[in-house]
């Protein structure tokens, strides 16, 4: 999926759709693959300064998806370029 499809689906998600979310998790030099599935509590666009020596005003944004999956644990999906979302 393009990353413009996938702004397009973003913008399209509401409370309660269903979604299928493939993403890679990082720790340290750690990496691995998972898939988060579940019902979209709410998304929103959170604004961060995580980035080193930028400009005070140079506003920085990452996307976040709130899901609750099957068990009704709630989990954080902070999505980037290589994050596949797919509605069910």
């Amino acid at each position: 999926m393009a990353q413009a499809e996938m702004l397009e689906l973003f913008a399209e998600l509401q409370a309660g759709d269903r979604v299928q979310v493939d993403h890679e998790v990082k720790v340290g030099f750690r990496k691995w693959h998972t898939t988060t599935i579940g019902k979209v509590v709410r998304k929103e666009r959170r604004r961060h300064s995580l980035h080193f020596r930028r400009n005070s005003d140079d506003k920085v944004f990452s996307d976040v998806l709130v899901i609750q999956r099957e068990s009704g644990e709630l989990t954080t999906v902070t999505l980037d370029e290589f994050s596949q979302v797919k509605k069910l």
